[in-house]
């Protein structure tokens, strides 16, 4: 199996794009491979590297069903839920918190 054709940034020709390209028309690989590299170089380190998909193999988003909105909605609510007093704090917890800054900030009280 050959190599991935490899084109430098911005000269990749019509008819490829990233997964955040794909999406943003509204679709997704749909399974494909990879069909080539984009590389953008960088001074004194190695290049970043950008896959790209065919647009004519993509399919379509998949729509969102009910039980996978109630389990992102679930998911949400657990990421803004502050394990130490319970409350719903409006926003997702720090994890380098541990707790909403409310919490975090009488821990850091009672501590010193």
């Amino acid at each position: 199996m050959g190599a991935l054709p490899t084109y430098r940034w911005r000269l990749a020709p019509d008819g490829y794009a990233t997964r955040r390209q794909l999406r943003a028309m509204g679709l997704r690989p749909g399974g494909q491979g990879v069909a080539a590299e984009l590389q953008r170089p960088r001074r004194r380190r190695p290049p970043l590297v950008a896959y790209l998909y065919r647009v004519d193999r993509a399919k379509p988003v998949r729509p969102m069903t009910p039980g996978r909105t109630a389990a992102l909605a679930k998911a949400m609510a657990a990421r803004r839920t502050c394990p130490s007093c319970r409350r719903d704090a409006g926003y997702c917890i720090p994890r380098s918190l541990g707790m909403c800054v409310p919490c975090s900030d009488l821990d850091t009280e009672s501590a010193a």
